[in-house]
């Protein structure tokens, strides 16, 4: 659990404010521009979420900019601070991007909007590019992640933006990890819903599905890498199942690297 002493609320810094139904717990959205006391917090709870699924922090895109975007847009990255404890409850960051109106996303998808980000640098900035949401284990469905997504939107329209656009990593993929992204996102559940919680999520905010980015993360590692995800000699060239990955990582023995490119799911919130 991670405690932040002396927050101080200012209704008038924060993007969100509201109190749940269920408790009189109070929770508020801040970004790190106007509170840098809480990056450190941001990070280590990022970290932390996604400890079990961090050999996504080798793509080239995240090794050569990732944290120089958590630096340069202190004021697109959001923590959700439950007032009365000081918890940081969720955390999430975006960046700004000029997308052509009307252009057609790439397949590429998180790697890509790091990329452009970086080379950017936020000039005719006109959509927000969402790279996560982190809610740790202990407070996940509670409605966290949502109103994280309801916070890009809000910042898209404080911004007179006219987007956010989403790489989406749908949250139950990981258990159907050979199935195509392409069917998969056609999936509903017997309700005839969406059948991926998150993806489900993203369109009950308001989201459209626009496609899928077949090539959203990509991790291309020696083989050595790969051996403490797997737990497997690695002796053998093919695919392989690494926990929580949403496709195979491929074994090239010649190279002596695995491959493993990561599909997720576009989605695209007009506000």
């Amino acid at each position: 659990m991670l405690q932040l002493l002396d927050f101080k609320y200012d209704r008038s810094q924060h993007l969100l404010s509201r109190s749940r139904k269920e408790t009189a717990e109070q929770f508020v959205v801040a970004t790190c521009a106007d509170h840098p006391e809480l990056f450190d917090a941001s990070v280590a709870l990022e970290n932390e979420t996604w400890d079990g699924l961090s050999f996504l922090d080798y793509t080239g895109a995240h090794d050569a900019h990732y944290e120089g975007l958590l630096d340069k847009f202190p004021e697109y990255h959001l923590c959700m601070i439950e007032l009365g404890s000081g918890e940081m409850v969720a955390t999430g960051m975006c960046v700004p991007l000029h997308v052509a109106k009307n252009s057609v996303l790439p397949h590429e998808g998180w790697d890509w909007i790091v990329e452009t980000a970086a080379a950017q640098g936020g000039r005719r900035a006109n959509t927000i590019g969402a790279l996560s949401i982190s809610v740790p284990e202990q407070h996940r469905h509670r409605g966290f992640a949502r109103d994280m997504i309801n916070t890009m939107r809000s910042l898209a329209v404080m911004n007179n933006f006219s987007s956010v656009i989403a790489p989406v990593r749908p949250s139950a993929k990981c258990k159907h990890p050979l199935v195509p992204m392409d069917q998969y996102v056609d999936w509903r559940d017997d309700r005839g819903r969406i059948f991926d919680p998150w993806l489900r999520s993203h369109v009950a905010a308001g989201g459209q599905v626009a496609g899928v980015c077949e090539r959203s993360m990509v991790v291309q590692q020696p083989i050595e890498f790969w051996r403490s995800w797997t737990n497997c000699n690695l002796d053998q060239a093919g695919p392989v199942s690494v926990a929580g990955a949403l496709a195979p990582v491929v074994i090239d023995l010649k190279a002596n690297v695995g491959r493993y490119v990561e599909p997720n799911v576009w989605v695209t919130h007009h506000v």
